[in-house]
């Protein structure tokens, strides 16, 4: 039986949403929250889970916050990110911060229960907010991973150190600032990281420095 804890603080929704997981097979929720906090003080009473299913805003202790202590303090637990927000900003921290997939909320009933399942088994959930995003997702077959290994070998160190400032919160500008070159570098770099890796914006830069780890979330 795989163990949910939901936090939302939209009762209604949270109390639809554990009705319909409960009615998925192997799937039980075991844990209801309304922010990052609450869950934490029911933890005290409560067995860890083995899936957290998270809003982004929250009272109290939000989604990006409580997404970190998870990750530094349940890193066996893992995070499934179910929101209405779909921009850059929001898809990048919530990765960052260890999400293992980012869905809406107008999510299809079966779309979220296999969601669920591919998260517990396989580790990550792709939908098309990610897939679009990212070409080379698959996270099973020898010959593909060896293939994404061999293309981060093969770059250059400061397209590497670039990829690693983009898993941050910083614009572009700032990055420049940071490795001190101009802007029209960075632009540089960006390009060539979307040609040579074959995505085309800064989510498909970061799952893959994710699924490579050469960020440490």
């Amino acid at each position: 039986m795989i163990k949910i804890a939901l936090i939302d603080h939209q009762v209604l929704m949270r109390k639809g949403l554990a009705l319909m997981i409960n009615g998925f097979n192997n799937c039980s929720v075991t844990l209801e929250a309304n922010h990052g906090q609450h869950f934490i003080e029911l933890l005290q009473h409560n067995q860890r889970p083995d899936l957290v299913i998270l809003d982004i805003h929250l009272p109290v202790m939000d989604g990006f916050e409580t997404a970190l202590w998870i990750s530094q303090n349940l890193p066996e637990t893992k995070i499934i990110t179910l929101t209405r927000e779909q921009d850059e900003r929001s898809i990048i921290t919530m990765l960052q911060h260890g999400a293992k997939a980012y869905i809406l909320k107008n999510i299809e009933p079966d779309e979220f229960n296999k969601a669920l399942l591919e998260v517990y088994t396989k580790g990550m959930y792709i939908n098309d907010i990610l897939y679009k995003n990212l070409v080379h997702t698959q996270h099973n077959g020898a010959a593909e991973t060896q293939d994404s290994y061999l293309q981060l070998m093969n770059l250059p160190e400061r397209e590497k150190d670039f990829l690693k400032w983009v898993c941050t919160e910083k614009t572009l500008k700032q990055i420049a600032v940071e490795m001190h070159v101009s802007p029209r570098t960075i632009d540089g770099y960006r390009d060539q990281l979307f040609e040579k890796i074959k995505v085309s914006s800064r989510i498909g830069l970061v799952l893959f420095a994710i699924k490579n780890q050469l960020v440490k979330l």
